[in-house]
């Protein structure tokens, strides 16, 4: 039986006024007569036609090339070409409905960070062509466009959720501004004016953790000069050719960054004929690289070679490129500068000397041949070595303009590539530097501490009782701070533990390791200010668990996973009864377990730390290679080729360091300064910053001595540089460095070797400079 009503009694549906008739009986017209009288009549549908891709290519280079510095390849325009003839018919140029559509699909794909090339064949095109498609009518954008990255879009709507979670922004909706502000996406961003809930006056609310297994993984595209993301399934069991294209990836970023240095850098134009002339009598040349297959029947010809220190089944030492691997002498080899950084195997260096021929190829019985892609017959003689200079965070991307914003101009740099997904520097790096003044500004000095700073804890050994003490004591002196100047986090690392607890089996194992976090909760619920106001930030060590159940405190891949949840219940619940008691102010306190290394952001882009947890400079130590310190003889000095040359560029190259003393002055120390006049402490310091920022990368070792993730390397880049790294180092003695612009911090233990009753940690002030604390517990 059928159950369907009758029409009279079915719901009608609402008619708006402006389509109902007036009252008049002899016209019947409606009360608007602008309108049509049936408002949701369906319209002419759009006729497609064949849209020559030449035809439309001056239309898509003004809004492509002009406007968004973007470049379409013939693929890509033939896409769009087919697809606005489908979609927007002959009206497609005299209603302008093409470069809707075209200005819609730039901004799409710039949110994407697709790059500055527009393929065709691209994933990317396809999806936002696809979701274009099915929120168009009569030719035309209606409606929110859902499933694309909302930017500074020519469509008067508000940004999802989700888009605000992909860029990191969390309180406040995204409202729209002129496209022509700024270039790329930085339309995104926030309201300008503050909301009145109490989330968004709170500057922990743009505090992101980037654990290192959600970090983007992005990989260096040598042809169209960009980084890509990775778009394969990551692995912790990937294929062997993932180890191969880590090294090619690493090389890359240090041979790109490499080349604008300015010592490498050649001008065509000579500023003066007398330049010209000193230029050709001194001999005085940029310097070149020179690939190592490239040095094949070039005997006793000088070359600087940038590869990759590699240890032949021999046992000899090589250098190996992309081309091709050389043995390697470094037996009068002197570092430039002098005694300023290490050189192990596994670390991608600078290589100044001659090649020598041999008869006997060093490799020859190991690969059969010399030539491109095997080992080369002979040796590399080398007569200076040097770290690949690091490049400024400034530098990268792209950042010229006062207080650290970017002008104008469209400059080099990465500046519209996310390396964290917390929103690039040229979508949201101004509107988050104006946010940051309004919600955190530098306390006045006789206003004493203020909110923007981060406590750093080094080595918290659970199992040792005093260590809990030197913690409460420390808490303790930030809970008697004034109300609302409390730090914005607190950092506590392992290893938690002095031995791996959960690889010995009868001692007690995983319950004698929770029984430790359950007594470090205790001491934590006893500051439930703090658990208010602060997030706390758990990074592990190479004892703590689960790795270490297998590893039984040896090297762990890295990146490694945080503690499991099972092992921090009685910690976020003491999080969660602490923000219970104190009501709702604003963004509530937590416990955040993460990577080692991990990532913290405050105001998107404006602010990155990175935390690593690893004894670096006692691996350092055991595997670097022994060079002397300076040349031996005179003669010898005359028969080195370009001696002074190298020397010059190298220290000039090599930027001031900034050391906070323990009277709190930062005096400049120059790399070339005379070893005698600094401490042993401050050379060690300078040492291990500068040969971990040269490198770029957290784990400059072969996979014997460190081995890493091949899936997940991009969290063990430094590129671009942070702006503060706590390297928590127990080898290393403590210190606070500048380098390059990034400053470096290490605390070392939170107990003080040697010391009885001593605490020590960091506390950072974002932006600025961290400094040494100690108290007695």
């Amino acid at each position: 039986m059928d159950k369907t009503p009758a029409p009279i009694f079915r719901r009608q549906k609402h008619i708006p006024s402006s389509a109902l008739p007036s009252s008049s009986p002899a016209f019947g017209t409606p009360i608007h007569p602008l309108k049509p009288f049936s408002v949701n009549a369906p319209k002419a549908a759009i006729l497609p036609i064949i849209l020559p891709p030449a035809t439309l290519r001056p239309l898509a280079f003004r809004t492509f090339t002009k406007k968004h510095s973007l470049t379409l390849t013939s693929s890509a325009l033939q896409e769009l070409a087919s697809f606005i003839g489908r979609h927007c018919g002959s009206g497609w140029r005299e209603e302008g409905l093409a470069e809707r559509v075209l200005e819609e699909v730039a901004r799409s794909w710039k949110n994407r960070n697709g790059g500055v090339i527009v393929e065709g064949s691209s994933k990317q095109l396809h999806d936002i062509l696809r979701t274009l498609e099915g929120n168009m009518s009569g030719g035309k954008i209606v409606g929110p466009v859902r499933g694309l990255p909302r930017g500074d879009s020519m469509l008067d709507i508000q940004d999802s959720d989700t888009a605000n979670t992909r860029l990191g922004l969390r309180p406040t909706t995204l409202s729209r501004e002129d496209s022509n502000a700024s270039f790329g996406v930085s339309g995104l961003g926030m309201q300008e004016e503050a909301d009145d809930d109490d989330e968004s006056k709170d500057p922990r609310a743009w505090l992101q953790i980037i654990d290192s297994y959600e970090q983007p993984r992005l990989v260096y595209n040598v042809g169209k000069k960009h980084f890509e993301r990775e778009t394969t399934k990551p692995s912790l069991l990937p294929a062997a050719s993932h180890k191969t294209t880590l090294f090619r990836n690493r090389y890359n970023v240090i041979h790109q960054r490499l080349l604008r240095n300015e010592a490498f850098q050649t001008s065509s134009v000579s500023s003066s004929r007398k330049r010209t002339l000193q230029r050709s009598l001194s001999n005085q040349q940029s310097l070149k690289i020179t690939p190592i297959a490239n040095m094949l029947g070039r005997h006793g010809s000088n070359h600087m070679l940038l590869g990759q220190l590699v240890i032949l089944p021999t046992g000899n030492l090589a250098i190996s490129d992309l081309t091709g691997t050389i043995a390697l002498d470094l037996k009068r080899a002197v570092a430039i500068p002098a005694d300023s950084a290490w050189f192990c195997p596994g670390m991608i260096v600078l290589v100044d000397g001659v090649y020598e021929e041999e008869e006997e190829s060093v490799g020859k019985g190991l690969s059969g041949s010399s030539g491109v892609g095997g080992t080369l017959g002979g040796r590399f003689q080398g007569f200076f070595i040097g770290q690949p200079p690091c490049e400024k965070r400034k530098a990268t991307l792209g950042i010229s303009g006062p207080d650290g914003g970017q002008d104008h101009t469209i400059g080099g740099g990465f500046g519209w590539i996310d390396f964290l997904g917390a929103g690039s520097e040229r979508a949201v790096g101004a509107k988050m530097r104006r946010l940051e003044r309004r919600l955190l500004p530098p306390p006045p000095p006789e206003d004493g501490p203020g909110r923007n700073r981060i406590v750093i804890l080094g080595e918290l050994n659970l199992d040792q009782p005093r260590a809990l003490q030197a913690l409460r004591k420390i808490l303790s002196l930030y809970a008697a701070e004034t109300e609302g100047s409390s730090p914005v986090g607190f950092v506590l690392t392992g290893n938690f533990t002095q031995q791996a607890v959960m690889a010995r089996g009868g001692s007690g194992g995983s319950i004698e390791y929770k029984e430790y976090f359950d007594a470090l909760a205790s001491a934590l619920s006893d500051f439930p200010t703090l658990l208010q106001t602060s997030t706390f930030v758990f990074v592990p060590g190479d004892n703590d668990g689960w790795v270490s159940a297998f590893t039984a405190g040896a090297s762990t891949p890295v990146p490694r996973k945080g503690v499991p949840e099972m092992f921090t219940s009685r910690i976020r619940r003491a999080f969660a009864t602490a923000n219970a008691e104190g009501g709702n102010h604003g963004t509530p306190g937590t416990a955040v377990w993460t990577s080692n290394p991990s990532r913290l952001t405050l105001f998107g882009p404006n602010h990155e730390l990175v935390v690593f947890r690893d004894d670096i400079s006692a691996r350092l130590r055991r595997t670097s290679v022994i060079l002397k310190r300076k040349a031996a003889d005179p003669e010898d000095q005359e028969n080195e080729p370009s001696a002074d040359e190298p020397t010059e560029t190298r220290a000039s190259a090599a930027d001031a360091m900034d050391l906070d003393a323990a009277n709190h002055e930062e005096p400049e120390v120059t790399s070339s300064a005379a070893p005698s006049s600094l401490s042993e402490d401050v050379r060690t310091a300078q040492k291990l910053v500068k040969t971990v920022l040269d490198q770029g990368y957290l784990a400059p070792f072969r996979q014997a001595i460190r081995p890493v993730h091949w899936d997940y390397v991009s969290a063990l880049h430094l590129y671009p540089l942070p702006t503060a790294m706590a390297l928590v180092d127990t080898t290393a003695p403590p210190f606070c460095v500048t380098y390059e612009g990034c400053h470096v911090m290490n605390p070392g233990s939170v107990l003080v070797p040697g010391r009885k009753g001593v605490g020590r940690w960091v506390e950072y002030e974002v932006g600025r400079q961290g400094k040494l604390r100690e108290c007695t517990c």
